[in-house]
This record gives structure tokens, C-alpha cells and sequence, in this order.
């Protein structure tokens, strides 16, 4: 489908962030122009006129586990181990294939009607969860979960081959759960399918005291210091939330050029700590957004994570100019793209992929628009989002969803599902 978006300012990302004046032209899942109105324009099949809306290249989340959403706020302000281990666990272990297949078209019902256009996963049951991805229309990057619960290094690489041949919208990166999830023995198959594929290697990683503590006990360095002497970044990769980190571990991940994934929400709600995304700014470490699963966030708004990305470092900083809001919008649209390899994802530019956010300017929010880009980091909301579009298809518009499936089913078989396993 040929779509022309005129009438908008186009946010780019070459260089500093600026905006342009102009439209924007999509050509199946591509966008073919994007500049200055033009009296040449070809037939389209459709042409919105944005009214002066704000076109993004999508907010990436860079970390979640979509298939979590039956546990929102099932199992609130209880500590972390008994959260895991009376709470969520259990309730895992109940789950089929089919649930997996609702709760994450319920997740992508949230993504695409607050701006974001991929997510990069880790969970289970992934044959379930690709198809609702492609069924919907929406941009998934796996990543793998092995640990000594669950998985291998021969079946990572199936799925590997797999999944990354499949279709448009999927792709799968290597990694596993944890460093404190994962044997040494396992640890090190691992590290050598990765090495072998010369991939990138992704994981939870520095996330709590405990897990670095524990760490230091079983191999007398830290995490970080781990997988390195194992080769597991010798590819690149990144770690999740990456909140406790020493001197060497920062060094590590400047050497290996690590995506550092923070995801500051859930860190706050089960008291993890802030991470240090200014230092890692300092050191050219590049930083990427999540908001974790909806366990443990709970929403997956990505207003609400980018505004906390960067409060959290001015407390942190003690310094109102720490981590600047521009930045934020760059690691929230483009770094993320770039830790899940999505490179083609990252602007609005001819070629780029046509995965699109139109946010509505004329609202009270967002006025008077003296810097429209900080804007949408310190005053944006949800109620912005007039348009998601992913691979050239529109999935979210003016409050009703495109992804090929009834919502109010969607709302009531995953209420169901919860009170069978409650039942």
C-alpha cells in the first residue's frame, strides 16, 4: 500500500534531532521520500494529512516479555524473591501455547496505541508468540532465553536459523536468562554457538546487589567480568538493565561496544536500583530502553519509561542537565532499533523501513510548542499517538486497532486465563 503523510513535521535523527517540515511517502513496507511537499507526488492508495503532528520513527522496546501481561498486577508490593518464587513462577508453569498467543496480542494492543512499533522479547512458547506477531502486523526480535530450566545451545541455533529466516517482521538474536539462571557448562555452549554464528550475545545482567553478590561467590568476579572471560561479547551484545557495575565492568562494555537496556520503571518497582545512564553516556557506552515485562512494570507506556530515563539521572546526577531529553528521544527511536539489530528502523529517510508514529500536537500537553522534541519527553502521553504504523501498515489510528483481531476478545480470554490458573 502506497500512503502519503503530509502536513507533518518529520522528526530525523542525522546528526542532532531536528525537525523538518514536509511528507512523508511509503511505498509497501518502505518509506520511498520524506522532505519538503512536492508537486510531483505520485497516486496513492491513501494520503493523510497530519495537521501538523509529529512523525517518529517509532519507540523501540528494547526490552519486555510480552507474554507476561496475565500477571499485571496480580501479585503487587511483595518482595522480589517472593514475587518470583510463590507468585510468578508458579503461574509460568500453567502457561500453554494458546494463552501465549492472546497475551501477546494483548501486549502489541498496548505497543502499537502508545507509539511503539518493535519489541525485542524474551520468553517462551515462541512458535505462538511469532504468530501473533506476524498475524498483527507488528515488528518482534527475539531473543533466547536458555538456562538450565529450559533450553540448549542446539536448540537456540534451530531457533536461530529459524526464526531469522521466517518472515520480515521476525528476527532472533542469542542469549540467554542469566549469568545466575545459567551453569558454567552451559554457560560456555553458549558463549561458543554465539562466537561460532558471530553474533551479538544478549542477557539480564547486573540487574540486583544479589545477583552481582552472587556472582563474586560462585567465580570471584562480577557478571560482567564472566562472560567476558568466557568470550561471550566477542560479537558485541548487551546486557538488561545493567544497574551495579564496577569499574571494570564499565570498561567491558565500552571495549565491546555493549548495548546498556535500562529499564527504569521496573526498576523502581522492585526497588533494583537506578541505573547509571549517565555514565554510561560519558563513556560512549549507547543505551537503550525497555519497560520489562507487565509483571513487574506494570503498563508497557513508553511515555512514561523515557521521562523517567531521564529524572532519574538528574536525582542520580544531583544535576538538573543530566542526561538531556534529546538523547533520551534518540535511545528510545534509534539505539534500540540498534541493539536489536533493526538497523534500517532507525529514521525517517528514503529506504528506511515505513514504521511510523504520528503524534497529535494539538493538544493541551503539548502547547505551546517551544521545543517540540523535549516535549514529547518531559509532557508526552499515550493520549498523543493518533497513528502507529509498522512495515508500511497501519495498526493503531485515531483509538481503534488494525492488527486483525477483536479486542474485547483479547480483553476477556486473558482475564480467563488468569482466573483459570487463580481457579
Amino acid at each position: 500500500m502506497n500512503i502519503r503523510l503530509f502536513n507533518a513535521k518529520i522528526t530525523q535523527f542525522a546528526g542532532t534531532p531536528h525537525i523538518v517540515s514536509g511528507e512523508v511517502w511509503t511505498g509497501n513496507d518502505r518509506i520511498t521520500y520524506a522532505g519538503a511537499a512536492r508537486e510531483d507526488a505520485p497516486a496513492f492508495d491513501r494520503e493523510i494529512d497530519c495537521r501538523g503532528g509529529l512523525l517518529l520513527p517509532g519507540f523501540k522496546n528494547a526490552h519486555t516479555h510480552s507474554g507476561m501481561t496475565f500477571l499485571r498486577s496480580h501479585a503487587d508490593d511483595l518482595p522480589l524473591a517472593e514475587w518470583l518464587n510463590e507468585q510468578v513462577f508458579p503461574f509460568e508453569r500453567q502457561l500453554t501455547g494458546r494463552d501465549i498467543d492472546t497475551l501477546v496480542r494483548l501486549a502489541i494492543l498496548e505497543y502499537v496505541s502508545g507509539g511503539q512499533t518493535a519489541m525485542f522479547d524474551m520468553y517462551f512458547h515462541l512458535d505462538e508468540a511469532v504468530n501473533a506477531a506476524i498475524e498483527s502486523g507488528f515488528r518482534m526480535a527475539l531473543v533466547g532465553a536458555t538456562n538450565d530450566h529450559g533450553g540448549s545451545a542446539r536448540e537456540t541455533e534451530r531457533e536461530y536459523r529459524c526464526f531469522n529466516a521466517l518472515h520480515p517482521l521476525i528476527s532472533y538474536r542469542i542469549g540467554i536468562h542469566a549469568e545466575y539462571t545459567t551453569s558454567e557448562p552451559l554457560l560456555r555452549e553458549m558463549t561458543e554457538l554465539a562466537q561460532a554464528l558471530h553474533e551479538p550475545f544478549y542477557t539480564h545482567l547486573a540487574e540486583t546487589k544479589g545477583e552481582v553478590e552472587g556472582c563474586y561467590q560462585r567465580y570471584g568476579m562480577s557478571p560482567i567480568e564472566k562472560l567476558e572471560s568466557l568470550g561471550a561479547f566477542a560479537y558485541g551484545g548487551g546486557g538488561f538493565h545493567m544497574v551495579h557495575l564496577c569499574e571494570n565492568d564499565f570498561a567491558i562494555c565500552s571495549r565491546r561496544g555493549l548495548y546498556a537496556v535500562t529499564c527504569p520503571a521496573s526498576n523502581l518497582k522492585l526497588a533494583s536500583g537506578i541505573a547509571p545512564v549517565s555514565e554510561f553516556l560519558r563513556r560512549g557506552i549507547p543505551v537503550a530502553i525497555g519497560t520489562d515485562g507487565p509483571a513487574s512494570n506494570n503498563c508497557l507506556d513508553f511515555f512514561r519509561e523515557i521521562f523517567l530515563v531521564t529524572a532519574l539521572q538528574k536525582v542520580r546526577e544531583e544535576d538538573a542537565a543530566a542526561c538531556d531529553a534529546l538523547e533520551v528521544l534518540k535511545m528510545a527511536c534509534v539505539n534500540g532499533a540498534h541493539a536489536m539489530r533493526l538497523t534500517d528502523a532507525d529514521d525517517i529517510a528514503p529506504g528506511k523501513l515505513a514504521d511510523l508514529v504520528l503524534l497529535d500536537l494539538h493538544q493541551p500537553n503539548m502547547q505551546p510548542e517551544n521545543h517540540v522534541l523535549k516535549n514529547v519527553v518531559y509532557s508526552g502521553s499515550k493520549q498523543n499517538v493518533r497513528m502507529t504504523m509498522v512495515a508500511g501498515r497501519i495498526l493503531y489510528e485515531n483509538g481503534e486497532f488494525f492488527t486483525g483481531c477483536d479486542p474485547e476478545k483479547i480483553y476477556a480470554d486473558a482475564h480467563a486465563i488468569i482466573r483459570r490458573m487463580e481457579a
